[in-house]
């Protein structure tokens, strides 16, 4: 029976209207509605004529969690008074309730990214509404350009709603061609902000970590918000860990302790959203609980203010969450939770003064992920660099630059960047493209199940009781009976199912991970590439190639995307499979150890250790999740296994690289004949003959390294580069640039000879600089013979003397004595520009300094004459310097000349 009561209560009802005649007259909407007003269970259910409004249509909802995916099925179908699988169904990762009577479904994005890339028409679907938009995770944003490209080509009938619990939706609105938007007014209670800082600052957040201090304030604000408020309590926090800590804490409240996030038991989730007629509650929850669920019971909320963001260092190929401030509107999107329904209050764990600092918005996900998933998404839908697809904001460049490297070395995409039969067949396994291609390839090495056991564990990160050792963690999982042991043991069944099948990609929940610790999806598909896969040579070869071949044709087996991965590896231990797998997924973290607990990764990025770990003496490691704080050197390794030297050799193989080496090091010039890892150094013998070129390149090296000042330079040198900067900023051409990076730029101008005959740092120190500055004077032109009378290096004052100009500065200076000068009237110019004249007493001290000589007579030299006549009687001081003779000399030895 359906609840028609509960089902009018819900506030969207009165914007149904108005979204049937947009969907009617344009096809497309953006709904915006705050949570807990029924957009994600009343609107379904209306769209696809379940309330008896309309005819049956096929209805399709995009959650971006699986959670919220289950609990919006469960609901609907309550509200329709069935059990899920009826006319409300759900499809999550290794979870399908669906039956043939079934026309409202809810999936995750990474399911529906899959069923586009199988058949791009979605034949029997009617309408498509993606959910929680407004959280711009990838996949939605994948999901929504994916859609409005089959809308334009194959399904204009295809009708499509964007959901928001925001009301900053101009730009869904704009992507979804000028969409209506329609807004429906949520039931809302004033909420009270409490600010609630910690009594003594705590250490911002870096990597995962989080002050502990922070913690323990959290869960004394829990107990306070128990002791001065009434109904339940809604805590954010930003991990399963800092869920797990805040609840020790809390032991002893009088209150039942509920712990909500991604990895909770389907049963724990159920409870929480059922509420509870039985004394209070305390919901420690994710932002998962921001828009996607609607917590009842809620009066209280305590915003811990953190959130997890995904980041990728590309230069160090590090993929990890990190630690954030949350934003200021999800910041609004926690406290409305508190009044959802009653008057409530919000107990804010930060200053006041903090908040207007804080980013608006949260960044979104395709301006800060890895990408490599999103760009097999696009290469198997035909555009490999997403430059056709209608998205929000374009992937960074360098996002996709590093993307495209990580799938042409997996064998994923050929040179062009589309789509290889590998790379298809890699994308209907539903995992992150390294972890597809380290279950590929160690299929072949290790079997099947083996291979999948490791890649279960590298696609959700094991908790933090599992340890730091990859195969221990294993082994905790076999045996474990907690609920991180029974997802993991669902997925070991999915992953072996699907090798071993030829991974059709048609099994039921896909895996939409895009690697450990996340759940953003990565979709799957068949696509539309059609090249064969080659390996992409030895530099990119797949693993199967470096292990089996050590040419660069085309392979066979998985790394042409045919075979079943059929080995067995019953020779490997579990740690070898394990290292070996794990190198496979992350060839460029394996990492050799530089000393105790300190390792050096192939990519050229330190790792170490924690204190206490079993790895820390190990010889080779395959670093499986690692992160690096900002202020930190090394990455710090969070989960790794252990190789031997072989093992290392053959999963990364396609990095090694044997050569000569000439480099700058340590101030000198060093060849060596290298056997490399990457960045590690796995042999090195001196060379005695290297080719001149290399150590030409090497001499180079070292002088943009260190600079100039390895040549020889004296002052007459510094005063030849000095003139030849000032005719060329004040003429400009012909004359050149000498500063340190044109001179650097181009040392074959200046240079040789000399250059290509040095070999050694001594003998960069023999080069006479001035000489080989005299070879960028303008000769060919006849400019070269006007130095001197351009920018002349001794200019002749009134005394006879010859003064040094100076010609460092913005203008040329000529400190000359004041005497000398006597009779002079017109400062003296060079090319066209006045010298700035430092005029000096007697004992040579700055007196005046001018660029107007006649200026300075008439009205700035009798008050130095009165300041240093006194100081200096025995030389000559005229009452009018213009009318008599310049003179070096006293006046004393004037009257005996």
């Amino acid at each position: 029976m359906i609840r028609t009561e509960a089902l009018d209560r819900l506030p969207v009802r009165t914007a149904v209207p108005a979204l049937r005649r947009a969907l009617d007259d344009r096809g497309v909407a953006v709904l915006c509605a705050p949570p807990g007003t029924g957009k994600t269970t009343l609107v379904p259910l209306v769209l696809a004529g379940l309330t008896g409004e309309r005819p049956v249509r096929r209805v399709l909802v995009a959650e971006p969690r699986r959670i919220a995916a289950r609990a919006a099925a469960r609901r609907m179908a309550w509200l329709l008074g069935e059990r899920p699988g009826r006319r409300v169904g759900f499809t999550v990762r290794g979870e399908r309730v669906v039956g043939r009577e079934t026309v409202v479904e809810v999936v995750t994005t990474g399911v529906l990214l899959q069923r586009l890339q199988r058949d791009q028409e979605l034949p029997g679907v009617d309408v498509v509404i993606i959910d929680e938009c407004h959280e711009r995770h990838l996949d939605a944003d994948t999901v929504a350009a994916f859609l409005l490209d089959v809308r334009e080509t194959l399904r204009p009938d295809l009708r499509l709603v964007a959901a928001s619990a925001t009301t900053d939706a101009e730009g869904w609105a704009r992507l979804l061609g000028d969409a209506p938007v329609i807004e429906a007014e949520g039931v809302s209670y004033p909420v009270e902000v409490l600010w609630a800082p910690p009594a003594r600052p705590v250490k911002p957040p870096h990597g995962m970590r989080v002050d502990p201090a922070l913690l323990t304030h959290v869960a004394a604000t829990v107990r306070r918000a128990l002791a001065e408020r009434e109904g339940d309590v809604l805590c954010f926090l930003p991990g399963v860990g800092e869920i797990g800590r805040v609840a020790g804490q809390l032991t002893g409240v009088d209150a039942e302790v509920l712990q909500v996030h991604g990895r909770a038991p389907a049963a724990v989730q159920d409870a929480v959203l059922a509420g509870s007629a039985e004394g209070r509650r305390v919901v420690l929850a994710t932002s998962v609980a921001e828009s996607s669920l609607t917590v009842p019971g809620v009066r209280v909320v305590v915003d811990s203010g953190l959130a997890r963001e995904p980041r990728t260092d590309h230069a160090r190929g590090l993929s990890a969450l990190t630690t954030v401030r949350a934003s200021r509107a999800a910041g609004r999107q926690r406290a409305g939770r508190a009044g959802r329904e009653a008057p409530g209050t919000v107990y804010r764990c930060w200053d006041q003064a903090e908040d207007g600092r804080l980013a608006r918005f949260p960044a979104p996900e395709i301006k800060v992920a890895d990408l490599a998933a999103f760009a097999l998404q696009a290469a198997c839908w035909g555009d490999p660099d997403a430059s056709s697809l209608a998205l929000l904001d374009p992937p960074p460049a360098g996002a996709m630059g590093a993307a495209r490297q990580v799938l042409e070395a997996v064998g994923a995409v050929d040179a062009d960047g589309r789509a290889t039969d590998r790379g298809v067949r890699m994308s209907r396994l539903g995992l992150h493209p390294r972890l597809a291609r380290a279950l590929l390839d160690g299929a072949r090495e290790a079997g099947a199940r083996r291979a999948a056991e490791v890649v279960a564990l590298l696609s959700e990160e094991p908790p933090r009781e599992y340890g730091d050792d990859l195969a221990a963690a294993l082994r905790t999982a076999r045996r474990g009976q907690d609920a991180y042991a029974a997802r993991w043991k669902q997925e070991v069944r999915r992953l072996s199912a699907q090798v071993e099948g030829g991974s059709t990609g048609t099994g039921p929940g896909p895996r939409t991970g895009t690697g450990p610790g996340t759940e953003t999806g990565t979709g799957t598909g068949t696509g539309t590439g059609t090249g064969r896969s080659s390996g992409a040579g030895a530099a990119t070869g797949s693993a199967t190639e470096s292990l089996h071949s050590p040419s660069s044709g085309p392979s066979s087996g998985p790394s042409s995307g045919s075979g079943s991965g059929s080995g067995s590896g019953e020779g490997r231990s579990d740690d070898a499979v394990v290292g070996l797998v794990a190198a496979l997924a992350f060839p460029e973290r394996v990492a050799r150890i530089r000393g105790d607990g300190a390792f050096l990764m192939v990519s050229g990025t330190g790792a170490e250790l924690r204190e206490g770990s079993p790895l820390r003496r190990s010889p080779w490691l395959a670093v499986a999740v690692a992160d690096r704080p900002s202020h930190a050197a090394s990455a710090r390794v969070r989960l790794a296994a252990v190789l031997d030297e072989d093992t290392a050799l053959l999963a990364a193989g396609q990095l090694r690289v044997r050569g000569e080496e000439v480099r700058w090091v340590d101030g000198e010039v060093a060849a060596r004949s290298v056997d490399r890892l990457g960045a590690v150094e796995l042999a090195v013998r001196p060379l005695k003959q290297p080719d001149p070129e290399l150590v030409r390149g090497a001499v180079v090296e070292g002088l943009r390294r260190e600079g100039l000042g390895l040549l020889r330079w004296n002052r007459e040198t510094e005063q030849l580069r000095s003139r030849l900067a000032f005719l060329h900023r004040v003429l400009g051409a012909p004359w050149p640039d000498v500063s340190d990076g044109a001179l650097l730029a181009d040392p074959d101008t200046w240079l040789e000879p000399e250059l290509s005959r040095a070999r050694r740092r001594s003998d960069l120190g023999r080069i006479d600089a001035g000489q080989a500055l005299r070879r960028l004077l303008p000769w060919a032109t006849g400019e070269a013979a006007r130095l001197d009378e351009l920018a002349p290096e001794r200019i002749e004052v009134p005394s006879g003397s010859r003064i040094r100009v100076e010609y460092g500065g913005d203008q040329p200076v000529l400190a000359v004595k004041l005497q000398e000068l006597f009779g002079l009237s017109e400062t003296p110019r060079v090319a066209g520009v006045p010298v700035l004249v430092h005029l000096l007493s007697p004992a040579g001290r700055p007196a005046a300094v001018t660029a107007d000589l006649a200026s300075f007579w008439r009205e700035g030299y009798s008050a130095v004459r009165a300041e240093l006549r006194g100081r200096y009687p025995k030389h000559p001081w005229p009452q009018d310097p213009t009318t008599v003779p310049a003179t070096r000399y006293t006046s004393a030895r004037l009257r005996r000349s």
